[in-house]
């Protein structure tokens, strides 16, 4: 699952929300397992490192791609690092005393700024393929559980305010958009 030399990619700039339609539509499925699929990868991994971020979904590039990469700590604060092609979500039950869900902030690079209180499952999992199509999975909690959650939405056409109510969407996309307001609504 780990790409040796993961963040020897080209970073690429964020698509912000509104700004480019692929950001806002269901991403095509992967059908070619090739190299331009690994560099796709490793210029995803950058483009995360470089925005200082924890997850990044190719359409996040601009790229109309079901594929996303992770580097993000999960409840007892280990890196779940990795990438899935063609995800699948799948939210699971809690083990043992785990919440089923839990809220804490969350924030988006294709957003950037602004962070806001949002439910997500705290134990999840990503069924897909490698760059090789071979089957393969993530499980998670916690934050990683989020981003696994957060990613697939993406993937999905759904960025993280879509998730809330209009006026408090509104309000974030203005902060984001800062003084100069060029963040598209």
């Amino acid at each position: 699952m780990r790409l040796p030399g993961r963040y020897d990619g080209v970073a690429r700039p964020i698509v912000t929300y509104g700004s480019n339609p692929v950001l806002h539509r269901s991403c095509a499925p992967v059908t070619e397992f090739d190299r331009p699929l690994r560099h796709l990868l490793l210029d995803m991994f950058a483009s995360m490192e470089a925005a200082d971020g924890v997850g990044l979904a190719a359409n996040q590039i601009g790229v109309d791609a079901r594929i996303f990469v992770i580097d993000c700590p999960d409840a007892d604060g280990e890196d779940v690092v990795g990438y899935v092609v063609n995800p699948t979500l799948t939210i699971l039950e809690p083990v043992g005393d785990e919440p089923a869900e839990e809220t804490t902030e969350e924030g988006c690079l294709s957003v950037p700024g602004p962070y806001a209180e949002l439910p997500r499952a705290f134990r999840a999992r990503v069924d897909g393929v490698d760059v090789h199509g071979d089957p393969m999975s993530i499980e998670a909690t916690g934050m990683a559980a989020r981003c696994l959650q957060h990613e697939v939405d993406h993937l999905d056409g759904t960025v993280y305010v879509d998730l809330l109510t209009e006026e408090h969407r509104e309000r974030l996309l203005a902060e984001a958009a800062g003084p100069g307001g060029d963040l598209p609504a």
